[in-house]
């Protein structure tokens, strides 16, 4: 991911892109704040908001990640990537 290129423009169509971009720790730390950006622009398109749920849900989805990656036709990791905390952190955004 290019070090200049903004991830904060609030549109989450453009988070969802720019995680396939995560391949190093400052791409998934400008990932995170980007996050942070959508959350406080965006409260309403996060179901959650808080840290309990968002956490509950971030556990659930490592629970259930299996399937998100085999509907994709994608091997499921083994060990994680930069990018696979990114998934995991967009995810709980809305994973109920």
């Amino acid at each position: 991911m290019n070090a200049n290129r903004s991830l904060t423009n609030g549109v989450a169509g453009e988070l969802t892109k720019s995680v396939g971009q995560i391949q190093s720790r400052h791409d998934l730390a400008v990932f995170v704040d980007a996050l942070r950006e959508h959350l406080r622009h965006h409260p309403e398109e996060w179901e959650n908001r808080d840290l309990p749920s968002f956490l509950e849900a971030m556990a659930a989805w490592v629970e259930d990640m299996d399937g998100y990656f085999k509907t994709r036709g994608e091997p499921v990791p083994d060990q994680p990537t930069w990018q696979t905390l990114a998934q995991i952190l967009l995810a709980a955004k809305v994973y109920e």
